[in-house]
């Protein structure tokens, strides 16, 4: 799931974005969660990847405040949000919910990379969104779970986590991603030992039977609801994933930028805006 904990590690960088309120509110069960807005006009929420923050959205956060009212947040377990007992996706999506209200936003978009895809994606299946974007995360976690489970005793190993952590996002990161870009979201990458575990837990624990059978039900609330669904990769999600994602979410367009990487919304922040408000319109 994509490949976080309180504190001010994004306070500098988020400080730049134009004119952005900072807020907090509490989730379902509590849980602290800091939020941001920024522009006006049409709403749209932007949901980070794991171990990172909503600054690590700021090339396109500066891009779309020209034109729409952007609302950030950081999830439980990251930047400036507190820690949690739970990082179940529910729990995750009850992050977005809570903003949602303390926001005003009816009907927003959602842009979600990484572990955000996924928790938008689950968000989208209980909460009333325009459209959403899911950007470069298969939903299909059991084949995530294969490259995890070989390196379950160095993740759970407090000493040798962040290796696997380090070791996968510098795999996934591409060539083409600008060395500044790349220095940037690594200077803002927390990987909290407590929390990666507890959100990579189903992932670890759980069979892939029953991992399929959790997504398929994350997903039930799309059925018989066409709210339009872009899935956009700089990763080839393999042979059949826009077969398998168009029979869970009907209104669904699977588009691959070839060799963009994890990050192809950072590799080309211009492209994947105008990519938006296409989608959008």
């Amino acid at each position: 799931m994509g490949p976080g904990p309180g504190g001010n590690r994004s306070v500098a960088l988020r400080d730049t974005l134009p004119m952005a309120h900072q807020y907090t509110t509490n989730a379902p069960d509590g849980t602290s969660i800091a939020w941001s807005r920024t522009g006006s006009g049409v709403p749209v929420v932007l949901v980070h990847g794991i171990t990172e923050s909503a600054t690590s959205f700021a090339p396109i956060t500066q891009r779309l405040a020209a034109t729409n009212e952007v609302i950030t947040l950081d999830l439980r377990g990251h930047g400036e949000s507190a820690n949690a007992s739970t990082y179940d996706l529910v729990s995750m999506a009850g992050d977005i919910g809570a903003v949602l209200t303390a926001a005003g936003a009816e009907r927003p978009q959602i842009v979600g990379h990484s572990l955000g895809g996924i928790v938008a994606t689950a968000a989208g299946s209980m909460l009333p969104f325009a459209g959403i974007v899911n950007i470069d995360q298969s939903l299909r976690l059991e084949s995530f779970k294969a490259q995890l489970v070989p390196a379950e005793s160095m993740l759970r190993d407090p000493e040798q986590y962040q290796l696997v952590v380090d070791a996968m996002f510098e795999m996934m990161m591409g060539d083409k991603l600008a060395d500044a870009e790349v220095a940037r979201v690594n200077g803002l990458r927390h990987a909290d030992h407590e929390v990666v575990l507890g959100i990579w837990d189903m992932l670890l624990t759980q069979p892939a039977d029953e991992i399929a059978a959790t997504v398929d039900a994350a997903l039930a609330g799309y059925a018989g609801n066409h709210v339009p669904y872009l899935a956009l990769f700089g990763i080839d999600p393999g042979d059949g994933y826009a077969d398998w994602l168009g029979l869970r979410i009907a209104n669904s367009t699977v588009e691959y930028w070839a060799d963009h990487g994890h990050y192809p919304h950072l590799v080309d922040p211009d492209r994947f805006v105008d990519r938006l408000r296409l989608f959008w319109t």
